[in-house]
């Protein structure tokens, strides 16, 4: 099996203001929202809306009641840390940073530049959803690092 992931779902505070945001950002990482659907899910008290593409899906979950106030901890044991979407190269970054910089409810942490500490070639930035839940933009010369065995 060839390690890949098929979806993931995020629990937002606010699904209203969360899908505002995720669907200003995610068109910029080739999403297309054509393809967003919504479900009522009433045994799992959740509504959740999912950006689906061929290779992978985005969800986003609205909380169970009783835990609509908690906040985000990404170093919580069972935490998301962070999520990370791959550019096609260092001027995509670029100019994908310029872009969600301008989405209203984006909190930049670091803007481009490189990570020697990652790997030689490693460029990124980083952000925050209007939940503080930590986004990445990065391109790194992958199946170089791992010598083409990915």
């Amino acid at each position: 099996m060839r390690p890949h992931i098929d979806h993931v779902e995020l629990t937002v505070s606010d699904l209203s203001r969360a899908e505002r945001f995720y669907d200003a950002l995610l068109p910029l990482l080739g999403f297309d929202l054509r393809h967003k659907g919504r479900g009522d899910f009433s045994d799992f008290d959740h509504t959740e809306i999912d950006y689906a593409t061929a290779d992978f899906s985005l969800g986003l979950v609205s909380p169970r009641p009783e835990l609509a106030g908690e906040g985000v901890c990404r170093r919580k044991p069972g935490a998301l840390h962070h999520l990370a979407f791959a550019a096609d190269s260092r001027e995509e970054v670029d100019r994908l940073f310029a872009q969600v910089r301008a989405i209203p409810g984006v909190r930049i942490r670091t803007p481009p530049r490189c990570y020697p500490e990652y790997t030689p070639d490693y460029y990124a930035f980083f952000f925050k959803d209007p939940d503080g839940i930590k986004l990445e933009v990065v391109h790194f010369d992958r199946r170089g690092w791992f010598g083409g065995s990915v």
